[in-house]
């Protein structure tokens, strides 16, 4: 049998910036490139993952996101309170959140096909995560400048399927 923790029904709460305090102990580092690719998130998504905070406002989980939320001035910002937590329940919370996604992996070829069909749509598929390289390299698109040594190499490349519809490319 199964046991989970009991807690109070989860409730999205909008707070200001100020009433809440940063875990001074945050493992989890946030570079401004991340920061600005949580803000692209927000401003085209909306505001869609709440922060996690315990009952002193102090933030559990979404630091980057509290980053994000300063830079733009996004003010208040949902958050939920987890009640009930020990601290060191907290502690370990705030590392297997940030760790548990990072195990998961990706079915490549399912991956190619959706950025192929956004691609196709038109869509920025910066707005996906990606880096401009990693979706080049999915994409099997190299725009890298050749040189006259090049001169004829388009001819003997092999045939790509194009993720999105089949086509040879």
């Amino acid at each position: 049998m199964t046991t989970v923790k009991k807690q109070e029904k989860l409730a999205i709460v909008y707070k200001s910036l100020n009433s809440m305090m940063v875990y001074a102990k945050n493992a989890r580092t946030h570079s401004m490139e991340q920061v600005e690719k949580i803000i692209g998130s927000i401003k085209k998504y909306g505001w869609t993952n709440p922060i996690l905070l315990d009952e002193s406002g102090e933030v559990i989980a979404g630091h980057g996101r509290l980053l994000a939320a300063e830079k733009i001035g996004f003010d208040p910002v949902p958050t939920i309170t987890l009640f009930g937590l020990t601290d060191a329940e907290k502690k370990a919370y705030r590392l297997a959140d940030n760790k548990l996604p990072l195990d998961a992996g990706w079915d490549i070829d399912l991956l190619t096909m959706e950025l192929g069909d956004l691609l196709a749509e038109g869509f920025d598929l910066t707005l996906t995560g990606f880096s401009a390289e990693e979706i080049d390299d999915m994409l099997n698109v190299d725009f890298s400048p050749g040189d006259e040594g090049d001169q004829g190499k388009l001819d003997q490349l092999e045939e790509k399927l194009c993720p999105h519809c089949g086509g040879v490319l």
